[in-house]
């Protein structure tokens, strides 16, 4: 059976039914959009559990607000502007989402991790494999494609934005609705929204970089890629540093949310990996994930107390060319290590540690892994 919004006969026979109280009738209706519903709401936030919490509202609102459609603008556009709008109040009552990198300068490596942030400040990863983000365009005008438009970079650069424009350039530029469209979903007018995408592409051009991580990976290939995430792997088993320096690119960085700490350079990142995670002391097991349409690496920690590795961090890769230049580890947990006086100086708890390894959750991953 076809999904449906692509019959338009199931869809009014949908929409009539719930209006008339069906609620079986109203999911059969909503979900089509419901994966691309979750991901407006995730640029548009910057985090998954609030774009979870926004979708749900959005849901409720538009069963609520049945009787109030009238069919004057297509059901999806409906959706969208209900997703919006309830995405700009949630961006009323919290601060904007950042990586490290925008929150404060490089660190000194040889100070080692920082104190993790209290306040939920950072920009989440995106399980695009296990909720299901395309290929390609959402529609024939859209700018951006679907994985490219919750790459990290531009992800974190949508954040910059004052909401109104971040709203415009994502309804035009990534979800390809016209100028006359936008204006009615954001109740203005048609050169508001057209002047917030001219200043929005501006601010957004200048931070991100001069190609995408799906042209990067298209121009690798499969196989080579394959070859350097597996040599990236064995390194970090090994606990080679010199083989790990030697991929990343000379201004590479490594950021470890919810530490505001991150680290920049070959020398930086020679003395961070030598003195913490490849000193020895962590043995290590990566798995290949993917995060925002790109490369993603969920490693896993042997515990002596647990008898098996366990969640550690969810390292997002970002490439230039064949090295890595951005490591962005969201980390799920501290986990000990045999040096008392090593654990001594390594931070606190991470804040919401629950929600932190929900990250692994969201992606399908095991909660720990056999020796």
């Amino acid at each position: 059976m076809s999904p449906a919004w692509t019959n338009p006969a199931a869809e009014r026979e949908l929409l009539e039914g719930a209006r008339q109280g069906d609620e079986n009738a109203f999911q059969r209706l909503v979900e089509p959009h419901r994966t691309e519903l979750h991901a407006h709401c995730y640029r548009m936030l910057g985090s998954v559990h609030d774009a979870e919490d926004a979708l749900q509202e959005t849901l409720l609102r538009a069963w609520r607000g049945l009787p109030r459609f009238e069919g004057r603008s297509s059901l999806r556009s409906w959706l969208y502007t209900i997703a919006t709008n309830t995405s700009l109040n949630t961006i009323e009552r919290r601060p904007k989402r950042v990586l490290p990198i925008d929150y404060g300068p490089a660190a000194d490596p040889h100070e080692g991790p920082g104190e993790p942030i209290v306040e939920s400040v950072w920009v989440e990863p995106y399980p695009d494999d296990v909720l299901g983000l395309e290929d390609g365009l959402a529609s024939p005008s859209a700018s951006y494609e679907q994985r490219e438009s919750v790459e990290l970079a531009f992800i974190a650069a949508l954040q910059h934005l004052p909401p109104n424009q971040r709203a415009a350039l994502i309804l035009r530029e990534v979800l390809g609705f016209s100028a006359k469209e936008a204006a009615e979903m954001l109740d203005t007018t048609t050169a508001s929204v057209n002047s917030a995408l001219q200043r929005a592409r501006a601010t957004v051009d200048d931070r991100l970089p001069e190609q995408s991580q799906q042209a990067t990976l298209r121009s690798l290939g499969d196989d080579r890629l394959r070859e350097i995430v597996d040599g990236y792997m064995d390194a970090w088993q090994r606990g080679d540093v010199e083989a790990v320096v030697g991929m990343l690119t000379e201004d590479a960085s490594f950021a470890m949310p919810p530490l505001g700490t991150w680290f920049r350079g070959s020398e930086a990142m020679r003395v961070f990996l030598a003195g913490w995670p490849l000193s020895g002391l962590w043995r290590w097991r990566p798995l290949e994930v993917r995060a925002n349409g790109q490369v993603a690496l969920a490693f896993y920690s042997w515990d002596d107390d647990e008898d098996a590795y366990m969640p550690f961090a969810l390292n997002v890769l970002t490439f230039r060319g064949e090295k890595i230049s951005d490591v962005t580890a969201f980390i799920a947990r501290i986990t000990p290590v045999p040096d008392r006086e090593v654990i001594a100086r390594l931070p606190e708890q991470p804040a919401d540690p629950e929600r932190l390894a929900a990250a692994f959750e969201n992606f399908g991953l095991p909660e720990r892994l056999s020796d």
